[in-house]
């Protein structure tokens, strides 16, 4: 049985977001996070679960307006600026995570119909192949779900 790329892109995909086998997915590290929890800052400084949440969020949309051939929306002056802040709000904090939902499911979607063409392709006036890109961006998404629950472990929030 032959493996293509896009089969290997779509496993780092569900293994990022939803499915548990040797690293803890997105989806997990999120599951029964309130918005209290969510902007609980991390003594010492660093960002809130809802702030590393929006940073997700943004990239991932970006990259999902440009798999589906949608100009992205406008780019933000920094990276900093990414990590957007939120309230105590449980309603405002379950829509961000719907839309977390959304663009995860969207994006495995999208990754799931391209070529082998379509991932030789160069990524947004890169030197990259878009196959080249997302593979390693899927680690983006791994690594920022590793920090969700190491500040769920500090709050005393993460499963024992």
């Amino acid at each position: 049985m032959s493996v293509s790329a896009v089969d290997l892109l779509v496993l780092q995909k569900d293994n990022t977001w939803e499915l548990e086998e040797w690293i803890v997915p997105l989806s997990t590290a999120l599951a029964g996070t309130t918005a209290e929890q969510a902007i609980w800052a991390p003594p010492g400084g660093g960002n809130t679960i809802w702030q590393t949440v929006s940073h997700i969020n943004y990239y991932n949309e970006r990259m999902l307006s440009r798999l589906k051939g949608v100009e992205p929306d406008a780019r933000v002056e920094t990276n900093e600026e990414t990590f957007a802040g939120g309230t105590p709000d449980e309603a405002v904090w379950a829509e961000v995570l719907a839309e977390t939902k959304r663009i995860q499911l969207e994006l495995r979607e999208a990754i799931a119909s391209l070529s082998n063409e379509e991932l030789e392709a160069p990524y947004a006036n890169t030197n990259e192949s878009v196959g080249r890109e997302f593979s390693r961006w899927m680690l983006h998404d791994a690594y920022h779900a590793g920090q969700i629950v190491l500040i769920r472990r500090q709050q005393g929030s993460w499963r024992s």
